[in-house]
């Protein structure tokens, strides 16, 4: 699948290889303090959850995970790279993991985010995404420990 995602370069979206795992885990790494383990990369590859890489001119600027359990998605990971953050990658590639959700029939997606996270807070609320719970001290954080906040999108109506 192509999109054109903020700016004048094509992006590609793609499903994830393993050959992608060493271009995503320096993505991870580069883009959050917490980062998923590379393991969880590999196991998500050989798993039935849809894992898609965006690409612009052949090199990965971005990547999301999605789990699919009785009729609800959820959304584990959505990273883009830092250097290509706030072009409008990140909407681009959760709109196609919303569009690939609603065609197989999904009736929900799920997500939880950092409370600090407002970038990402951002996104989620502008594609319709709405808050409808928090998970106390969930995550770890420099300081502690931080709420995950759950929200919900209604694939079907």
């Amino acid at each position: 699948m192509e999109n054109t995602a903020g700016t004048s370069n094509l992006m590609t979206i793609r499903v994830m290889q393993e050959s992608d795992l060493g271009a995503v885990y320096a993505i991870e790494q580069s883009a959050y303090e917490f980062p998923w383990a590379k393991a969880i990369f590999e196991q998500t590859i050989k798993s039935t959850k849809y894992a898609v890489v965006m690409e612009s001119q052949q090199r990965i600027v971005g990547y999301g995970v999605v789990s699919y359990v009785v009729g609800e998605a959820e959304l584990l990971n959505l990273c883009i790279d830092p250097a290509y953050q706030g072009k409008g990658q990140g909407a681009a590639l959760l709109e196609h993991l919303v569009d690939n959700a609603t065609e197989l029939g999904n009736k929900d997606m799920y997500l939880e985010v950092r409370e600090s996270n407002l970038s990402a807070l951002h996104i989620y609320e502008k594609c319709g995404f709405n808050e409808i719970g928090r998970r106390k001290n969930y995550y770890p954080a420099k300081n502690g420990r931080e709420d995950a906040v759950l929200m919900a999108l209604p694939l079907s109506f």
